[in-house]
C-alpha cells in the first residue's frame, strides 16, 4: 500500500516539475503588445463551424442553415495588428498543415506555434489556432456532405484520394467531434477569465496565483491539440485505399480520445475555478459601481469608463458619422442611456424620440449639451441573429450614439442596470448629469412629452416642467404635427375626438359640419382610440374618402396616445393620483375611455377652458346648438358650449369673485363661473 502511495506521488511531483518547466517556457514566449482580438466572436465562428462540420452522423444534411452573426468574418475587430486576421491564421494554417510531424515532435511545433503567436492574450492564442483548425476541418466536412448530392464535390474528393467508403472513418470522426468540442468549452473559459475587470475590482491574489498557471497550460493543450487535430485531417486526404483499415482508424482515434480525456479532465476542474472567480468578481464590480454612483466626480469619466470601456477604448460609435468614439467625447455632457432590447422600439415611438430631441425646435438651445447613447441588452443569455440584424439596421439610421460591441458588454455591469436601475425588456432612459451622477432613473416619458425642452431631464426638471402645465390644448397636442401647433398659436377652436364606431363619426362631422357652415370656425382632429390598430387604419381610409378633413396620419394617431401614455405614467411616478391632479385625471379618462359612442374634447388656442364631451351627451348638445350658439357672440365657442353642458344653478347675477392673470386678448372676452356657470362681469386691477 506505501509503495502504490509512493509512486502516486511521484507521479503527481514529476508532472507538476513538467508543468512548471512547460510555464515558464511559455511565458518566454508570450509577449502581448496593443493589439487586441474579439477573441468571443472569433471562437463564436469557430463553433459555427464545428456545430454545422458535425451536426450529421453522416456528414450529410439536406437542412438549410442560417449562419449566426457572429460568424461573419468581417464583424471580427483585430485591433493595431499589422497585418490582418486572416493573414494571422493563414499562418497558423501553415504552420499546422505543411510541416511533416516526422521531423519535430510535437511538443516542439506546439512550442513554435506559441512563438508565432507571442503578441496575442492567452485567449486569442487559442482561439486563432481554433480557426486554423476549422478551415481544414470545415472544408473537408463540407466536401464530405456535397458528395452525394454534387458531381464537382466527387470530382475534388477522388482528385484529394479521400476514400469513398467513409463508414469506416466513424470511429475516428467521432473522436475528431468530442474533442472539438471541448477545446471550444477550454476556450471559452480562458476567454471568460481574461474578460474579467480584475483591475479594477482587485482581485484576490492568492486565487489569482492558483489559476494563472491553469490557463497557461490549458492554451498548450488546446494548441497542441489542434495541431493533432489538423495533422490528422491532412492524412485523411492523403490517404491510399490500402491505408484504410481497422488499425489505422483505432490508433487515430485513440490519439483523439487520449487528448479529449485530458482536456476533459483539465475542463472539468478549471471550469468551477472560473465560474467562482467571475461570481467573485462581479459581486465585487457590482460593489464598486453602487459606490462610484454615490461619489462625486469632477466629471462623468470615471463612470463612463467603468460601464462602458472596461474592454475596449474605443466603445463607442456616432450613428450619424460611423466613427468609432471613446468616453472621452461625452465629457461636459449631459448622457442619456438609453437601455433597450436590441430592436429598441416600436416604429412609430422611434420616429418620435428622434422628432423629439434632435429635430425638436427646442434642440437649437441645448444642442451639443447632452448626447444620447443607446445600449441594447440582449433578451436572451447570449445574442442571436435576429437581434444583431435589428441592431444593425437601427445602428444605421438612428441620429445618436451607441455602444459599438454591445454583446461584449461586461456581465456585471448588464447585471447592474436590471437590478439597480429597475431595467426589465421595456425601454428606460437614465440621465447622467455631466459629472456622472444619476439624476433621473428614466426620462423616457419626459422626452416623449416635452422633448429637449426637458433638458437636462432631471427628476426635480420633471417637477419643475409639470407645475408649470395646466391641462388645455398646447399640452394635448404639443409637437405631434406642425399645423396643429400652428393652431394652438393662432389660437383656433380645436376639437379633438374619437371613436371606433363609423357611424357615429359620420354624424358627428355632419352635424360639426353644420356650426361650422353657420360661421362658427373650429378645427376637427380624429384620433380614434387608446390603442390603434387595422380598425382605426380602416377609418382612416374610409374618411379620406368621404369627409377628406382628418389633419393626422396613422402614425401621428399613435404618437398622440402616446403621449398621453407618458403623461400618464409620469405623473404618476411622481406620486400623483387622479383624485386630486386634474391633469391626470382628464388624461386617465381619455386612456380609459371605451365608449364605442365617442367622445370629444373642445379648446381653444393657450385658453385652460376645455370641454370634454363622452357618448350620447355631444349629440344632445350640438342638437341644441341654436340654443346655445346665440351666446356664442358673447362667450367665446367654448363657454357658450358649456352654458348647454352645465347649465346656471341659480337665476341671476354672479356674486363669485375670480382673478385671473392678464394675457393678450383676454380683456375682450367674457368668462363663465366655475362654481355657478353663469356669466361673469369683468374688472380691471392695475397693481
Amino acid at each position: 500500500m506505501t509503495s502504490v502511495q509512493s509512486g502516486s506521488f511521484w507521479q503527481h511531483f514529476q508532472s507538476y516539475l513538467d508543468d512548471e518547466i512547460l510555464i515558464k517556457k511559455l511565458l518566454l514566449s508570450h509577449d502581448p503588445d496593443r493589439r487586441r482580438l474579439n477573441s468571443e466572436m472569433l471562437l463564436s465562428a469557430v463553433e459555427n463551424i464545428v456545430f454545422h462540420a458535425t451536426a450529421s452522423e453522416d456528414l450529410v444534411s439536406d437542412k438549410p442553415v442560417n449562419a449566426n452573426f457572429k460568424s461573419n468574418i468581417s464583424n471580427i475587430e483585430l485591433i493595431e495588428s499589422p497585418e490582418p486576421l486572416m493573414h494571422t491564421i493563414y499562418k497558423i494554417a501553415h504552420e499546422m498543415l505543411c510541416k511533416s510531424p516526422g521531423k519535430e515532435d510535437l511538443h516542439t511545433r506546439t512550442m513554435a506555434s506559441f512563438d508565432l503567436l507571442g503578441s496575442h492574450r492567452w485567449g486569442a492564442k487559442a482561439a486563432l489556432a481554433l480557426a486554423a483548425f476549422a478551415i481544414s476541418y470545415g472544408e473537408f466536412s463540407l466536401l464530405m456532405q456535397l458528395r452525394p448530392h454534387i458531381p464537382l464535390a466527387v470530382s475534388i474528393a477522388n482528385f484529394k484520394q479521400i476514400p469513398s467508403n467513409m463508414s469506416m472513418l466513424k470511429p475516428q470522426m467521432k473522436a475528431l467531434r468530442s474533442l472539438s468540442k471541448t477545446m471550444v468549452d477550454l476556450t471559452k473559459c480562458i476567454i471568460e477569465f481574461e474578460a474579467l475587470p480584475l483591475v479594477h475590482v482587485g482581485p484576490d491574489m492568492e486565487d489569482l496565483a492558483v489559476i494563472k498557471p491553469k490557463i497557461y497550460v490549458t492554451a498548450y493543450w488546446i494548441i497542441r491539440s489542434t495541431l493533432v487535430c489538423s495533422f490528422q485531417i491532412k492524412s485523411l486526404m492523403a490517404m491510399k485505399p490500402e491505408q484504410v483499415h481497422d488499425s489505422n482508424i483505432t490508433i487515430a482515434a485513440w490519439e483523439l480520445l487520449s487528448l479529449d480525456n485530458r482536456l476533459s479532465s483539465i475542463y472539468s476542474h478549471l471550469r468551477p475555478q472560473v465560474d467562482a472567480f467571475r461570481r467573485q468578481t462581479e459581486a465585487k464590480m457590482h460593489q464598486k459601481l453602487l459606490s462610484l454612483f454615490k461619489k462625486s466626480h469632477i466629471d462623468n469619466q470615471d463612470v463612463l469608463q467603468m460601464l462602458f470601456a472596461l474592454k475596449d477604448d474605443l466603445p463607442l460609435k456616432d450613428c450619424s458619422t460611423q466613427e468609432k468614439l471613446g468616453v472621452s467625447a461625452l465629457k461636459s455632457k449631459v448622457v442619456l442611456l438609453l437601455i433597450s432590447k436590441p430592436d429598441l422600439l416600436p416604429f412609430e415611438q422611434l420616429f418620435f424620440l428622434v422628432n423629439q430631441t434632435y429635430d425638436h425646435p427646442h434642440n437649437d438651445k441645448t444642442e451639443g449639451s447632452y448626447a444620447i447613447i443607446w445600449v441594447p441588452i440582449s433578451f436572451y443569455e447570449a445574442w442571436i441573429d435576429t437581434e444583431q440584424k435589428w441592431f444593425d439596421f437601427i445602428s444605421n439610421s438612428m441620429p445618436c450614439y451607441l455602444v459599438r460591441q454591445p454583446w461584449s458588454l461586461n456581465s456585471a455591469v448588464v447585471n447592474f442596470m436590471k437590478q439597480e436601475w429597475n431595467y426589465g425588456g421595456e425601454a428606460i432612459m437614465v440621465v447622467l448629469d455631466s459629472e456622472g451622477m444619476i439624476t433621473n432613473l428614466n426620462a423616457l416619458d419626459m422626452v416623449f412629452i416635452w422633448g429637449s425642452k426637458a433638458y437636462p431631464f432631471s427628476l426635480s426638471r420633471e417637477n419643475e416642467l409639470w407645475d408649470g402645465e395646466k391641462w388645455k390644448m398646447q399640452l394635448i397636442t404639443n409637437e405631434i404635427h406642425p399645423i396643429l401647433t400652428q393652431w394652438v398659436e393662432e389660437g383656433r377652436n380645436i376639437c379633438i375626438y374619437g371613436s371606433e364606431n363609423l357611424d357615429w363619426i359620420r354624424e358627428f362631422n355632419a352635424k360639426m359640419k353644420d356650426i361650422k357652415d353657420a360661421g362658427m370656425q373650429h378645427e376637427m382632429i380624429y384620433v380614434g382610440k387608446n390603442n390603434p390598430g387595422e380598425h382605426t387604419k380602416e377609418i382612416l381610409s374610409i374618411m379620406n374618402r368621404e369627409i377628406q378633413s382628418n389633419l393626422l396620419s396613422f402614425t401621428k394617431i399613435q404618437l398622440f396616445w402616446l403621449r398621453l401614455e407618458s403623461m400618464r405614467r409620469s405623473k404618476s411616478r411622481l406620486g400623483n393620483n387622479a383624485n386630486t391632479d386634474n391633469v391626470l385625471a382628464q388624461v386617465s379618462a381619455l386612456l380609459d375611455n371605451n365608449n364605442d359612442n365617442g367622445w370629444a374634447v373642445y379648446g381653444k388656442g393657450l385658453s385652460t377652458d376645455i370641454v370634454r364631451v363622452e357618448g350620447d351627451e355631444i349629440f344632445r348638445c350640438l342638437n341644441l346648438f341654436r340654443q346655445w350658439g346665440e351666446n356664442v357672440g358673447r362667450l367665446e365657442f367654448i363657454d357658450a358650449l358649456r352654458t348647454v353642458l352645465e347649465p346656471p344653478l341659480v337665476e341671476g347675477p354672479c356674486n363669485h369673485t375670480q382673478v385671473v392673470p392678464y394675457s393678450e386678448g383676454l380683456v375682450q372676452g367674457n368668462m363663465v363661473c366655475q362654481n355657478c356657470k353663469r356669466l361673469m362681469k369683468k374688472f380691471t386691477i392695475y397693481e
